[in-house]
């Protein structure tokens, strides 16, 4: 048996008027999808345990079959781990975002225009980066460059609970409310919008029309890892699929297998069939009894408020990840199961992550059902009654133990 984890990060929403009141997974057409949902299990699984912040590392986690109150460290040291950052245990590690903030004279009265910068590209990120270790790094704080607008600070002895936000989180609002209180986090913060603002790569994007990167984020603080070997726990090989640090940092502290997918993005110009032909090598050539793929472009989508591009990342997992894969196993002969699921919803109204339940569907090759449902969406999941209260169960399940 090959079990399988497709998740499409912010891919559950709510109805919107401009589609007659439905969501993108109502909409979006996705028939392999659908089918699994008419022969498989359909329900409703709560993946941000009460009292934690509906983050894709906490969710995520979760769907790994982890329970976060007892891993969980942070966001930004799981990104860290991915970028081969070595930690200690008196280090702290800070997401470092790279955005577009509007240009008021006082920092405290700025936008945030873009938290991603345009999804600036990597190889531009990388000397902006290194221009603000130059200008800002020390002995106690260092700057790692990263993969596009998502980069990591170190902070030798550090200190954490610093209640730092999320920059998606207030997409389009003044920041005023929002800046650190940590007096040094704060001051690097103004520091770099003065380093930035006439940095060579951002008149060049500027004069080519783009939002510039100019001004860091900080926020996703935490300390060293502490995330349980997944052979160990589980009994079964594992491997990772995704684009995005953050991902690629649970799965390689679990002990699996990550694997870089060229021209994988984190957005929906993502190669989606390339993370497809990925995981059927990994599942029938390479040895890994499961495979985790991880899809950014619905979250990403979500944020922007790209409701066309939402629903297209929806049925592009579908035809050039889903269907490929499972029928690539089937034609060679192999048992799967597989796990469909988001993260935690990213509404395209709200522009952010919320803590509501998700919709979930599980399908096992050699065990169909008549789920009573015709689609995988909010709706028929709801009304399957099915309704698993903590995240990390939904693996026992995948896995047949349960």
């Amino acid at each position: 048996m090959k079990y399988i984890v497709m998740l499409g990060d912010g891919m559950a929403d709510h109805p919107l008027k401009e589609i007659g009141g439905k969501t993108p997974l109502d909409v979006a057409v996705k028939p392999y999808i659908d089918n699994f949902a008419k022969k498989g299990v359909v329900g409703i699984v709560k993946t941000v345990p009460d009292g934690m912040k509906p983050g894709s590392d906490v969710a995520n986690l979760g769907a790994m079959g982890y329970d976060p109150f007892t891993c969980y460290t942070g966001r930004s040291p799981l990104e860290a781990v991915s970028m081969g950052i070595k930690m200690s245990d008196t280090d702290v590690a800070i997401r470092c975002n790279l955005v577009t903030l509007s240009d008021e004279p006082n920092y405290a009265d700025k936008t945030m225009v873009d938290y991603s910068s345009g999804e600036i590209t990597s190889e531009e990120s990388k000397k902006i980066i290194e221009t603000v270790q130059e200008k800002l790094g020390t002995d106690i704080f260092h700057y790692y460059n990263g993969i596009s607008y998502r980069h990591c600070l170190i902070w030798h002895n550090g200190k954490i609970d610093l209640d730092l936000t999320p920059p998606h989180d207030i997409s389009k609002r003044k920041i005023t409310e929002h800046l650190p209180k940590q007096k040094e986090l704060r001051e690097m913060m103004e520091k770099s919008y003065d380093i930035l603002k006439d940095h060579p790569v951002n008149l060049d994007r500027i004069k080519r029309g783009l939002n510039p990167a100019n001004s860091i984020w900080l926020w996703g603080e935490g300390t060293r890892p502490a995330v349980e070997n997944f052979y160990e726990k589980f009994g079964v090989k594992g491997s990772v699929i995704s684009a995005v640090d953050l991902i690629k940092g649970i799965g390689i502290s679990a002990g699996m297998n990550s694997i870089d997918v060229e021209g994988a993005t984190g957005n929906l110009k993502t190669n989606f069939k390339g993370k497809g032909e990925a995981a059927l090598k990994e599942l029938t050539e390479n040895g890994a009894d499961f495979v985790y793929i991880h899809v950014e472009a619905p979250d990403e989508c979500g944020h922007q408020a790209d409701l066309p591009g939402k629903i297209k990342s929806i049925e592009l997992i579908d035809k050039e990840i889903v269907g490929p894969l499972t029928d690539g196993l089937r034609a060679k002969g192999e048992d799967f199961s597989i796990l469909i699921l988001p993260d935690h919803p990213t509404p395209v109204e709200l522009m952010t992550h919320v803590a509501e339940p998700v919709p979930f569907v599980y399908y096992n090759s050699t065990d169909e059902k008549d789920s009573g449902v015709d689609c995988y969406c909010e709706s028929a999941a709801k009304a399957t009654g099915l309704y698993l209260d903590k995240g990390f169960e939904v693996m026992s399940m995948l896995l047949g133990r349960k």
